[in-house]
């Protein structure tokens, strides 16, 4: 194995020689008008001082403008799939989490806005987050620890929705909008969001509203649901016929408002929003046993094995989710002496979803919380800046009826924190600290636990658009109430879960080493990264058994993630405002449990990406193959994954000079490539889908 992650290492410096990546590309694309991101462009999930992503020590992304139009998708983990280092938990066309380096989980944090988007998604993979990209007018992400800013659970990374809910400065000419229309033909998908900002007239004030609505029927695979691994490890019984084609119970009914008004005024902003989202979708295979399958060791997704409900009833399962959310947002300069900046960040948001068997309540899950952030940013001194903050949140959950496997829980988090950079020229230095307390209580139960986040960094920008960085990190997570309560049947599982209320604070020691290059027409980064656990928490499948299911106990053990990502872009040509861009990308995560030196489950496999891209003043167009290896270096109970080699294409028209509108076309998947992802629980029974052809029409002013 050591062999075959040096080939990888070598595959992706000598790949630096031919190929490039569309992120860092962005820089001379900007002047083309078709609004990609480039190293220059500021990152603020990445840092309260406003860094630049190329000084980001980490593995950043962004998406925006027409990359963001592309990649739109019905769930949050979809549309970020083809980002590197980024896969998802792909359950159906209504829940996907994102996974980051192969966590995710209570590991990964999803933000709206900042914030974090207080629902029940990390509770199980069926529940989606409720934070829907219809409306985002832009998306970060941060791969890798976002302890300091965001708290333990962003120890694998930080997912943020910026979609503008509170206008924080007045429009061009007084008002500002957008429309999205979109179509795809697999799933005969339709969804249309609108988003208005508009000055109220000779007053400081500013109003935004935002709204979507997204339906689609069940999508179409390639081939049989099975896979073939799993047709042979469980065959048919005689005269039995697998399933091939359209998912059933895969539709998906999704709608969503918001509406904000903010004070904008010389000093700042101050603004806030209410905000309601509804989604009900099907949980395609959800009224299957399959026990035989779980992988029995949870690396960080969320804390489930192939769906089930209703035990063994055959009933459709759908989850009916709403939520009602309440931001406040504010921003004031030259708040103290010594600070040039003061930031507000609070959240509230009272969740629920129903699981509806047939036509009965299955089970209720309810989650009422808020959480807020207070940053200030200090004046720069003598090549000193920096930045001091407090957090707190909030979270008072229940689970009740079927799958009510957690007792009611109050989670109460809070914690300060400062990052300091010291710039000497060329070289910059970064440290930071967080001290975070987490107490977590329930009927009998009341256990508190206070961790030590720590990270250090240095940075050279070298002539000709080149930077190399070091960073190193300690981070400390709490264990949530899940591991540390549960007790009972989780249906969605398929199995008897198990906590245990003596675990420890999970504590990781993480290095991570970047190359990035801005200048000239070969641009990109090189990401290495390794993360030691101490204490890794994740579910061990036992011999035992109750209520006829198997028995998983959560148990901490040491393990270690390593891996590498690069991006690569070329500006193979250019003739004024013609170009051609080449581009590639690749990423590659290997994790273990270091006692036993086995493989943990549903981690993403070597994936590579190349593309090439034809720019002109009126229109672009786009062809990309994505290969994704198999994964047989798989954990127990756990079927290997066959690779798949996907191709995609895209054509995008500006038909108005001078306006802003764009028409376009993509074809996903255009090879109909049985595609089943390593990092989703139900990639034995069910593929991700086939062919589609994507219609768009999006307009701005």
């Amino acid at each position: 194995m050591r062999r075959m992650k040096a080939a990888v290492l070598a595959a992706a410096l000598t790949g630096m020689h031919t190929a490039a990546v569309a992120d860092v590309r962005a820089d001379s694309a900007d002047a083309d008008g078709h609004g990609r991101a480039g190293m220059g462009e500021v990152v603020v999930t990445a840092s309260p001082l406003g860094t630049r992503r190329l000084d980001v020590l980490q593995g950043t992304s962004v998406l925006s403008g027409e990359a963001l139009d592309r990649a739109q998708s019905p769930t949050l983990g979809e549309t970020l799939d083809r980002l590197p280092g980024v896969s998802q938990t792909g359950f159906g066309q209504g829940a996907s989490r994102p996974v980051i380096r192969g966590l995710g989980g209570d590991r990964i944090r999803v933000l709206v806005g900042g914030i974090g988007s207080i629902d029940a998604s990390t509770t199980s993979p069926d529940h989606a987050p409720a934070a829907d990209p219809a409306t985002a007018r832009r998306i970060e992400v941060v791969r890798g620890p976002g302890t300091l800013l965001y708290g333990s659970n962003a120890i694998g990374g930080v997912v943020n929705v910026l979609d503008g809910r509170v206008p924080q400065e007045k429009p061009e000419g007084g008002a500002a909008g957008s429309l999205r229309l979109s179509y795809g033909a697999n799933a005969e998908e339709g969804m249309g969001s609108a988003a208005l900002d508009l000055a109220l007239g000779a007053t400081p004030l500013v109003a935004h509203v935002d709204g979507f609505r997204r339906r689609a029927g069940d999508y179409e695979a390639p081939g049989k649901l099975r896979s073939a691994d799993l047709r042979a490890a469980e065959p048919l019984e005689d005269g039995g016929e697998e399933e091939e084609g359209r998912v059933e119970n895969s539709a998906i009914d999704q709608a969503g408002a918001t509406a904000g008004l903010s004070l904008v005024a010389d000093w700042g902003f101050l603004g806030a929003s209410v905000g309601r989202l509804d989604s009900r979708y099907g949980i395609p295979a959800g009224h299957e046993h399959h026990h035989d399958d779980h992988e029995g060791e949870e690396h960080g997704e969320e804390d489930d094995h192939d769906h089930d409900h209703g035990h063994g009833e055959e009933e459709d399962v759908r989850v009916d989710l709403g939520q009602t959310r309440f931001d406040l947002i504010g921003e004031v300069g030259q708040p103290l002496p010594g600070f040039e900046t003061a930031r507000l960040r609070f959240g509230w948001a009272d969740y629920g979803h129903k699981e509806l068997e047939g036509d009965e309540v299955g089970t209720r899950f309810l989650n009422e919380g808020w959480e807020g952030r207070v940053e200030l940013v200090q004046r720069p001194v003598a090549g000193l800046t920096g930045a001091v903050g407090a957090q707190a949140l909030r979270r008072d959950f229940r689970a009740v009826g079927e799958e009510a496997f957690v007792p009611p829980s109050e989670t109460r988090q809070w914690g300060a924190f400062a990052v300091q950079r010291y710039d000497l020229g060329a070289l910059a230095l970064e440290a930071g600290l967080r001290l975070e307390r987490q107490e977590v209580s329930s009927p009998g139960f009341d256990r508190g636990l206070t961790g030590v986040n720590l990270s250090a960094g240095a940075a050279y920008e070298f002539a000709g658009g080149w930077l190399a960085g070091l960073s190193a990190s300690r981070t400390e997570r709490a264990p949530n109430a899940e591991e540390l309560l549960s007790d009972g049947p989780h249906v969605a599982t398929g199995v008897y879960e198990i906590g245990d209320r003596a675990l420890g604070e999970e504590t990781a020691l993480g290095f991570e080493a970047t190359v990035k290059r801005t200048a000239g027409p070969l641009t990109g980064s090189l990401n290495l990264f390794l993360t030691d656990y101490d204490d890794f928490i994740y579910e061990a499948l036992t011999d035992e058994e109750r209520d006829g299911l198997p028995v998983v106990r959560y148990a901490a053990v040491p393990a270690d993630f390593r891996g590498v990502e690069m991006e690569l872009g070329l500006e193979a040509w250019r003739r004024g405002d013609r170009a051609l861009l080449l581009d590639a990308a690749m990423d590659y995560v290997r994790a273990e449990d270091d006692r036993t030196d086995r493989p943990l489950p549903r981690i993403p496999p070597l994936s590579v990406r190349v593309g090439a891209e034809y720019l002109d003043v009126s229109w672009s167009g786009r062809v990309e193959l994505a290969w994704t290896d198999r994964q047989d270096r798989t954990a127990a109970f756990e079927l290997p994954t066959d690779d798949h080699l996907v191709l995609n294409a895209g054509f995008d028209w500006h038909p108005l000079d001078g306006a802003d509108l764009t028409l376009a076309v993509e074809g996903r998947n255009l090879t109909d490539a049985d595609v089943r992802l390593a990092t989703s629980f139900l990639k034995d029974r069910l593929p991700q889908p086939g062919r589609d052809v994507r219609l768009l029409l999006r307009a701005a002013f």
